[in-house]
């Protein structure tokens, strides 16, 4: 990642690179209080009318989304040091999870019925065993 940082940055006075940085910087506060206006809305427009709760100031709403980061967490997070280390939790568990049920047809086909009425069989057999 340093080469390429190197090789982006080569030929470009200190100025361009402070220019770069302080857009950069701009840019990133600018997205903030964007999003911050838009949980604003969002909640005052929505929560009022359905739950009849009260309307948020801009640095409320800031808080309740940084509140919630913090109790629910959500993929990633400011905890993760090595990302490409590191798989994450959010999309690749779920996504083993969920193709393990690609064999679930087959397995049901092949054992599935025999398998419950085995399952029954010893049900019916344990009760009448234990009357």
């Amino acid at each position: 990642m340093s080469n390429y940082f190197k090789h982006k940055m080569r030929g470009k006075s200190p100025g361009e690179m402070i220019g770069m940085i302080i857009f950069g910087a701009l840019f990133i506060i600018g997205l903030a209080i964007l999003f911050g206006f838009g949980i604003m809305w969002l909640w005052n427009w929505l929560m009022p009318m359905i739950f009849g709760l009260p309307t948020l100031t801009y640095w409320e709403a800031v808080g309740i989304f940084i509140l919630s980061k913090i109790l629910l967490g959500g993929c990633g997070g400011f905890g993760e040091k090595d990302k490409s280390s590191k798989k994450s939790k959010c999309h690749n568990d779920t996504k083993a999870e969920f193709s393990k049920w690609k064999h679930y047809d087959d397995f049901w086909k092949e054992e599935g019925n025999k398998a419950y009425e085995d399952y029954l069989n010893r049900l019916t057999h344990n009760d009448t065993t234990n009357d």
